[in-house]
């Protein structure tokens, strides 16, 4: 199994770990966490990989690669009943089926390793599961949440939790690093900008028309201010497809980066209210609100305070 090629944010997180790891400064429960698309998975994975010893151990690479390592155990969303779509929430029984594999011997009669992604996703009751399996640890056993979001998890839970934290690199670092994945300068230095120092984001808004998607909504927002646009029309073409509530990040996006450059102070609370409501509005993505009508308020409110 070849590892990957990790970026130099990920790589010296990965080291601090190792270095717990290999000296017994690693405690069983070890919360990675920082901005999505940093690539915490990837460090998590690769340590696991370490800690198994598949670095010198080749039967033990190939079942790591091929997910049928026994001292290796993965969970995250799963699909519902039916089958039709992911959950969003981790249950209290993946948690229990979790904690009961963690109880057994190492079949390689080494370290055996658990990893929960995202931990952010686990909802209450499977919560209280997990504090009841980080307050009974075995040797040799470690538990690894991952979490863009670790607010969201219970202070009891964060509390029992060694944090790994990989943070946003430096802004030449990041360029370089977007260079090296074949960005020209000006496009990198545009996304990087956009997705406010945030490499892993940038070269995703590149690869996959993000960056497309934000120069169409700042189009879309500069007719809905002149009464180019219909309101309605708009709403419903912003939440037609997977992309609603990358287009109200751009949008709440924008409208900050216009307040920063104002001096009148009204206009730029407006902006400011309007940049709540449309992640507000973002949020309401995920609930059974109906998506146009509630992006509809929004783009009115747009348009009414331009007039």
């Amino acid at each position: 199994m070849t590892a990957p090629v990790f970026a130099p944010w990920q790589q010296r997180a990965y080291e601090q770990a190792e270095a717990a790891l290999d000296s017994g400064r690693m405690g069983h429960a070890l919360l990675i966490c920082g901005p999505a698309q940093l690539g915490k998975r990837a460090l998590a994975d690769r340590l696991a990989h370490h800690a198994l010893g598949a670095d010198r151990d080749t039967r033990a690479a190939q079942l790591l690669a091929a997910g049928t390592h026994p001292d290796f155990h993965a969970i995250g969303l799963e699909f519902n009943k039916e089958g039709t779509r992911l959950r969003t929430e981790i249950v209290i029984e993946q948690i229990r089926d979790l904690s009961a594999k963690l109880a057994l011997t190492p079949q390689y009669g080494g370290a055996q390793i658990a990893i929960v992604d995202p931990a952010d996703a686990i909802n209450h009751a499977a919560c209280n599961a997990l504090l009841k399996t980080l307050e009974e640890p075995h040797p040799g056993r470690y538990l690894w949440l991952i979490s863009a979001d670790p607010a969201r998890l219970p202070a009891t839970i964060r509390s029992r939790c060694q944090r790994l934290e990989l943070r946003l690199p430096p802004r030449e670092e990041a360029l370089a690093w977007l260079h090296a994945q074949g960005h020209a300068d000006k496009a990198a230095i545009e996304a990087l900008d956009a997705a406010r120092g945030h490499p892993g984001l940038a070269d995703a808004w590149l690869r996959d028309g993000g960056m497309a998607l934000r120069r169409e909504v700042a189009g879309d927002l500069a007719k809905l201010a002149k009464g180019d646009l219909a309101v309605v029309e708009t709403a419903q073409r912003w939440t037609a497809d997977e992309d609603a509530a990358l287009r109200l990040r751009h949008a709440a996006d924008l409208a900050l980066a216009e307040a920063g450059g104002l001096t009148d102070p009204v206009r730029m609370r407006k902006l400011a209210a309007w940049f709540d409501a449309a992640n507000r509005t973002r949020d309401l993505l995920r609930t059974t609100v109906r998506a146009d009508l509630a992006v509809v308020e929004l783009l009115l409110a747009w348009a009414r305070g331009r007039a």
